[in-house]
């Protein structure tokens, strides 16, 4: 029986919040704020190096979904990454050494920020190419069901991402297999300096599983607990056989594309207009406070202590050694000539 596409929009946030839940999550987007802006300082101080694309902004997306999962799932994203690490409980000392080229990294000072891996952590990248890692999403979904787990696969991209061609290649064999996949488009707006409006001729980027008679809904990706409802329902269509799922995430990045660009496509004004009013942890902070879940001394001891953290991370990060050159023949699949 062909499968008819949802064209629904998501799901409200619960009205009353559980203590430890609403803490956690709070902590690990203000994890990923603080981490982000420690490493534009590191950039700006010339200590990271190449390209470097921070998340600040949608840390709701990662937080809430991560929070769907069980072990044995892997994710999957392109090069805005280090929060999906960090959500993905990586050490942050780690990943804040890779950035900075350091050998103590998780690809060892060679990757940087577009290319850190954890398969302990089922991790798998971080790719520098637009779109690249949606055909890999799509086969760890496949491996996942020729294996006969019922282990997901989530498939993060952006928005202008959304418009390449491997990505309805990915469609249309994940529907055709039913894969266990959830596709997770993080629209930020604006892919690398252009519009949606202008970029797309379809601007509701969940319709895009129709013609593959995908499943898709959009989702408020400001709110960790619109995303994890919206999570849930997806995760367990995929996980039950159903095949693959596409959740468009309306969310927002404050800062440019890489630490590169100026954004001088979007006025200042749209910009402090979304964290005024849409920001993710200011919002779920508000919710705590007005809940009495915790003190507003409690939430500024959590800030002090994730500030030390990150702090500890870099310090760190600048304290490990550089590679090896040695290190420039390793993870590299070559020819052998034969004895």
């Amino acid at each position: 029986m062909a499968k008819t596409p949802s064209r629904s929009k998501t799901s409200k946030s619960p009205p009353k919040l559980q203590r430890d839940e609403a803490l956690k999550y709070y902590r690990d987007m203000l994890l990923i704020r603080r981490f982000e802006e420690r490493a534009g300082q590191l950039y700006g101080m010339g200590k990271i190096a190449g390209f470097c694309h921070l998340y600040i902004g949608q840390e709701a997306v990662v937080t809430g979904m991560q929070a769907c999962l069980k072990e044995g799932d892997q994710i999957v994203t392109g090069y805005r990454d280090h929060g999906h690490m960090l959500a993905c409980d990586m050490d942050p000392k780690g990943v804040m050494a890779e950035l900075t080229g350091r050998k103590d990294g998780y690809s060892k000072g060679k990757g940087g920020s577009m290319h850190m891996f954890s398969r302990e952590k089922n991790f798998f990248g971080g790719h520098g190419i637009v779109g690249a890692q949606v055909p890999i999403g799509t086969g760890l979904g496949f491996s996942n069901k020729y294996r006969g787990t019922d282990n997901i696969c989530v498939t993060y991209f952006g928005d202008g991402a959304a418009n390449q061609g491997q990505v309805y290649e990915s469609f249309n064999m994940a529907s055709l297999w039913d894969l266990p996949v959830v596709y997770v488009i993080e629209n930020n707006q604006y892919a690398m300096g252009t519009s949606v409006a202008r970029a797309s001729a379809e601007t509701e980027l969940f319709k895009r599983g129709i013609s593959f008679e995908i499943e898709g809904e959009e989702v408020d990706g400001m709110d960790v607990y619109a995303v994890k409802a919206a999570g849930e329902k997806a995760v367990k269509y995929a996980r039950s056989g159903k095949g693959p799922y596409i959740l468009e995430m309306k969310t927002y990045r404050y800062r440019g594309h890489s630490m590169s660009d100026p954004a001088k496509y979007r006025k200042r004004e749209e910009v402090d207009d979304i964290r005024t009013h849409h920001d993710p942890i200011d919002g779920l902070k508000g919710r705590i406070l007005e809940q009495e879940i915790a003190t507003e001394e409690e939430l500024k001891d959590l800030d002090k202590e994730i500030k030390e953290l990150v702090k500890d991370a870099a310090d760190f990060s600048l304290d490990s050694p550089e590679p090896d050159p040695e290190e420039l023949w390793t993870d590299v699949l070559r020819e052998v000539e034969s004895a």
